[in-house]
């Protein structure tokens, strides 16, 4: 009995020693959370590093040349009786000369060909990532003296079913000129060379979405549009502005990007876009159209 009592009390004391410890030690874990604060400061310090280091920024200018799948463009005129849908007109773009680029650069007058601007800022320590603004100044017209089947109402009567599009029946153009107005997220990938040194080769890839901000000359059935001089109202959503926002584009775009000199580099890249254009200002009226758009960019520009 004696012996029994014994192993009572040291079995009793065992259990109250390990619920002390537990006690303790479920204290200790609420009074002394995980310091999380050195983490953070590291991550917030690899950004700031980042954000602020030099080169973070870039700017290039280019030109380049489009390519326009044939296109649907339909056309409303109320007052002129008129409803219809141009089917499967095919487009060009409408490039400068040579002469007439150069005179262009020299007289500043970076709007006449079909130039390309890209501003940008990488947002990691490696800038491999980008965020970017970019502005496709291409140009489209219709093809002229093409055939086009036509269906709908011109005039209040049954369409002809076709009609060929010369400069008085169908003079459609956006040279002025079809916009693409984007922000994009934009991906290096190191191909060859010394890392951010003259003779770096790098893969280049953007994806981005904006809208179309398009300037219309277009004659229908004889009737020209008209919206103003373009130094009185120049943008961008009054009836009588030059340049009108006229729908929503998106976009890639994959290439190669050569530094050549220090912090000077060319690139090469290859784009697609598709747009949907509505609201296009014709006589009296307005014109809606899909595009696929494909375009090569040559540029050139500068880190800083």
């Amino acid at each position: 009995m004696q012996t029994l009592s014994k192993k009572t009390l040291v079995a009793a004391a065992l259990a109250w020693s390990c619920s002390a410890v537990m006690a303790q030690s479920v204290v200790l874990a609420q009074a002394a959370p995980v310091d999380t604060t050195p983490v953070q400061n590291a991550t917030s310090a690899k950004m700031d590093r980042a954000l602020n280091q030099d080169g973070n920024w870039y700017f290039s200018w280019g030109y380049s040349r489009q390519q326009y799948a044939p296109s649907d463009i339909h056309v409303s005129q109320p007052s002129q009786g008129n409803d219809f849908t141009v089917r499967q007109a095919k487009g060009s773009d409408f490039p400068s000369s040579v002469p007439d680029t150069i005179n262009s650069l020299f007289n500043l007058d970076f709007t006449n060909p079909q130039e390309n601007l890209r501003i940008g800022k990488f947002m990691n320590e490696e800038k491999t990532f980008a965020i970017e603004f970019s502005l496709d100044h291409s140009k489209y017209n219709v093809d002229a003296n093409q055939t086009a089947d036509v269906d709908g109402t011109i005039g209040g009567s049954p369409a002809p079913g076709s009609m060929v599009l010369n400069s008085q029946n169908f003079d459609y153009a956006l040279h002025n000129g079809l916009n693409h107005v984007m922000i994009n997220a934009v991906w290096l990938r190191h191909l060859a060379g010394p890392q951010h040194k003259p003779g770096d080769l790098q893969l280049i890839s953007r994806v981005g979405a904006g809208i179309l901000l398009p300037h219309a000359d277009n004659t229908i059935l004889g009737k020209q549009n008209q919206v103003g001089p373009k130094n009185t109202n120049v943008c961008c959503t009054n009836s009588n502005d030059w340049w009108q926002i006229n729908g929503w584009t998106a976009g890639v775009e994959v290439g190669l990007r050569y530094r050549v000199y220090k912090a000077m580099f060319l690139e090469l890249t290859q784009k697609f876009a598709y747009g949907v254009l509505k609201g296009v200002p014709v006589y009296q009226g307005t014109a809606d159209q899909k595009l696929w758009m494909s375009e090569q960019v040559l540029s050139a520009g500068v880190l800083f």
